[in-house]
């Protein structure tokens, strides 16, 4: 009976048994960058700080965003921005190093290899983590990954994430805050017109509340009340006396001077765009 030979695919033993700690602080960063984040980006990306304990579990402790852009065949991280950004965390915790990188959405995507590759050439073995910051089913999906290669023999063919243990260390108090936090999560900052447009229709709100306890009272639906009728007398005197063109001409030049400090910010953030972009083409040439 003839013999046959067998080709044996085998995983890389190196990150056998690794698990990971995360400190609420990380998660609570993560979620504010993600907030925060540009108009035109998906998710947003960012390197793990911490430390290794002697039993080998990754201890997460800090952690900051990186830009970048991505597409379907590539991703552009800001390495300049990454370096700097570590410079100035060592100055004030020195014994904090990299440790991973995190990403929010539900796992892994096409572009997590290519990140991960830039990862490994920052530390050895990295984390990557993941953080479903909508709150989906009202729980924080937060999960770790390593990079496991898969080869033949000596020759590797290609790295799979395998998913970790992951121990999320927060006190009572930190999981109280935490709890609370999941159940007000939004999707995005408004903006600053925005911010003023909710801010006077709540302004608005109050006024009309105010007539209508004022309406009451006066045809005694309800018992008057000595101590809210001299504050809303102290503040409506408070109140400044300008004629209805005076009002608008001080709002149309307050609006006139912050149009011009965010036409100028936009105008720096291009010109570091420009700059950053001719930088990178040079170092390529």
């Amino acid at each position: 009976m003839a013999s046959s030979d067998h080709t044996i695919l085998q995983f890389s033993p190196s990150s056998t048994g690794i698990s990971a700690k995360v400190h609420p602080l990380v998660i609570f960063n993560i979620c504010d960058c993600f907030v925060r984040r540009p108009d035109q980006a998906d998710r947003i990306i960012g390197t793990l700080l911490g430390s290794v304990l002697p039993d080998g579990t990754v201890d997460i402790r800090n952690s900051y965003a990186v830009p970048h852009t991505e597409s379907q065949d590539q991703v552009a991280l800001d390495s300049d921005y990454h370096h700097n950004m570590l410079s100035s965390h060592q100055k004030v915790n020195p014994k904090e190093v990299i440790v991973g990188w995190f990403s929010t959405g539900f796992g892994v995507t096409g572009g997590s290899s290519l990140i991960h590759d830039f990862f490994s050439r920052e530390t050895t073995n990295p984390i990557h983590l993941t953080i479903d910051t909508g709150f989906t089913n009202g729980e924080a999906s937060v999960k770790g990954f390593v990079s496991v290669h898969l080869s033949i023999g000596d020759q590797q063919l290609a790295a799979q994430f395998q998913e970790i243990p992951l121990d999320l260390c927060m006190v009572e108090a930190e999981r109280i805050g935490f709890d609370i936090l999941k159940t007000t999560a939004v999707e995005k900052l408004p903006n600053d017109l925005e911010g003023m447009e909710a801010s006077m229709q709540r302004l608005l709100a109050l006024i009309d509340d105010i007539y209508k306890y004022v309406d009451d009272v006066v045809e005694g639906h309800v018992p008057q009340d000595n101590k809210i009728g001299r504050f809303i007398a102290d503040t409506v005197a408070s109140l400044p006396k300008l004629s209805p063109q005076d009002f608008d001409k001080l709002v149309n030049d307050g609006l006139e001077d912050q149009l011009l400090l965010l036409y100028l910010a936009s105008l720096t953030r291009t010109q570091l765009s420009f700059a950053e972009k001719l930088n990178t083409a040079a170092q390529i040439l």
